[in-house]
């Protein structure tokens, strides 16, 4: 019988990062870059603007990774996270994060602008400390609050290019603000007796299964709308909305027969894992439409 080998330290200390979650902050935030650049992203932006946010991102990762282990350990989905597993200690993760979160700075400040810092602090804050500590227990709103430092990414983008945000930025920030709550309520559902068992007020176990699936409906409708508000306001054209009109169509499918087919154990998961490529593909027809016009 083979023993399973040991996983590499610095592999610990990846997982901390939720690599996956920052890959998509930092796919938003790119986007975010390249809107705001009439021509090609400033190299400055680009590297450094990439770097320290992602580095931010992976602070506050490491963060809410320390304060809900306890809570982690108790759940399935998250009992083998290095810290719940012991398998780092948390004076090393408390140092990590805070490493991370100088050397973000740092890069930002010295390499990019001081609005991108003070931004990408803003929203490490934001999901670390105050959704993680105080929003997560205090309401079953949590996720529709604190999706406001979730939805910041394409913001320090456009930030790091333009060293303020406009109207643009607030555009992107409102999209990912409204994609949130039907995103990870779809999640919670399938989760929902694992939040109960850690007397999490998550909305499915504060008021049910069936008002979460009509919520999740409704948001994937405010989404729809908000979603369109780009090529509304004459900022992305018709190549981003046949994508808009197409993905949002998708998604309302899914939000509709999770509403519909309650019995369906398997659609809660399926909503969640499409909404991902929901946001990707969104953003992805922003970035196109930008290079390649075409007007109607």
């Amino acid at each position: 019988m083979h023993m399973a080998a040991p996983v590499p330290l610095w592999r610990e200390y990846y997982e901390l990062c939720k690599p996956r979650v920052v890959a998509l902050i930092v796919f938003t935030a790119m986007v975010g870059m390249f809107l705001a650049s009439p021509g090609l992203v400033p190299m400055n932006a680009l590297v450094f603007g990439t770097l320290g946010i992602a580095l931010g991102a992976a602070a506050g990762a490491a963060i809410n990774q320390l304060v809900e282990r306890r809570v982690d350990a108790a759940m399935a989905r998250t009992m083998n996270r290095p810290l719940p597993a012991g398998r780092v200690d948390t004076t090393s993760a408390l140092i990590f994060a805070l490493l991370l979160a100088l050397i973000s700075m740092g890069i930002l400040v010295s390499l990019v602008n001081t609005v991108t810092a003070i931004l990408t602090f803003g929203s490490m804050i934001g999901y670390a400390i105050i959704y993680t500590l105080f929003l997560k227990r205090a309401t079953p709103q949590n996720i529709v609050i604190g999706g406001a430092a979730g939805a910041t990414p394409p913001v320090l983008g456009w930030a790091a290019v333009t060293g303020h945000a406009d109207a643009g930025a607030l555009l992107l920030f409102l999209i990912i603000f409204a994609w949130t709550p039907p995103h990870f309520w779809a999640l919670a559902i399938h989760r929902h007796e694992e939040y109960a068992k850690v007397d999490m007020p998550m909305l499915p176990v504060t008021h049910g299964l069936r008002f979460t699936r009509l919520h999740i409906l409704l948001y994937t409708i405010i989404l729809f709308l908000v979603a369109l508000l780009p090529y509304l306001t004459k900022m992305s054209g018709p190549i981003y909305l046949s994508g808009a009109v197409g993905l949002g169509g998708v998604f309302l499918y899914y939000a509709l027969a999770l509403y519909r087919y309650q019995d369906n154990h398997r659609l809660p998961m399926q909503t969640f894992g499409y909404s991902i490529v929901y946001l990707m593909g969104l953003f992805s027809f922003l970035l196109l439409d930008h290079y390649i016009p075409v007007h109607l």
